[in-house]
């Protein structure tokens, strides 16, 4: 059994001013697509992106994380909450992002940048796409500093214990979610994008890739307290997660049936 190192959340204190850890963490998420994005673009021949397309990009993904993540925990998780006081939509420090939200929020972000670009949206996606597990690398290592979103209770060697739990060795979820969603879908996707492929379907792959591991950890994570197991004894997560592969698989026997390969 192991016991949480209960960190600070304050990651640096300048007088009144403190940075805390989770939000250093979307900072961090935002540098490393930045800086994946320089590297792909510099070492991609053919790629018609340039650094400046990258940067608006990013704005526009920002604006998309932000706005999708909060509308989305909100509708799909405490509509009901939120209905009575819906000005407090707007109480971002009060806490709850969705992932799901801040995809579809990111999705269309991206329509808007390639319609202000008069470029091809899945072009787009799929040059962002292998980027974004970077990001949700930083987010669930954020999580996990917290001490929140943590898992079920467990008896493995690794098992956790986490402040403000109920003292019972946990699944260290956040630490699966970082590895699966993060470090192996950022290598799959990394690899895959490596060669010329249809289009959409390096975006078609990111939606299988999420959905599927994060189905996955979804077993080993402590269902919402104010929501608990929906139908079928699957949580929130997981069945938001299952139209993210159905979409996936859809757009991949599409892209590869009547789509060229692109750089």
């Amino acid at each position: 059994m192991l016991v949480h190192p209960q960190f600070d959340p304050i990651a640096i204190q300048l007088g009144p001013l403190a940075v805390r850890w989770y939000g250093l963490m979307y900072l961090v998420a935002f540098a490393l697509l930045w800086a994946g994005g320089r590297w792909r673009i510099a070492h991609r021949p053919g790629s018609v992106w340039t650094v400046k397309d990258l940067d608006d990009a990013l704005f526009y993904g920002i604006l998309g994380t932000i706005a999708g993540g909060r509308l989305g925990y909100v509708f799909f998780y405490k509509l009901g909450d939120y209905l009575p006081e819906p000005w407090r939509i707007f109480y971002v420090w009060e806490g709850g992002m969705s992932f799901h939200g801040g995809m579809i929020g990111v999705i269309f972000a991206m329509w808007l940048f390639a319609r202000s670009r008069k470029q091809d949206w899945l072009r787009i996606t799929d040059f962002i796409a292998p980027l974004v597990p970077l990001g949700l690398a930083a987010g669930r290592l954020g999580n996990f500093i917290n001490a929140e979103l943590w898992g079920r209770p467990s008896d493995v060697p690794w098992a956790m214990v986490f402040p403000n739990a109920d003292g019972v060795p946990r699944h260290p979820s956040q630490l699966y979610e970082f590895a699966l969603e993060g470090v192996v879908l950022f290598l799959l996707l990394w690899w895959y994008s490596a060669k010329p492929r249809p289009r959409g379907a390096v975006s078609g792959l990111f939606l299988i890739g999420y959905g599927t591991f994060r189905f996955a950890v979804e077993f080993t994570r402590q269902p919402d307290s104010f929501l608990g197991l929906l139908a079928l004894g699957l949580t929130m997560g997981q069945w938001l997660s299952l139209p993210m592969v159905a979409l996936g698989v859809f757009m991949m026997v599409w892209a590869h049936r009547t789509q060229p390969r692109t750089a």
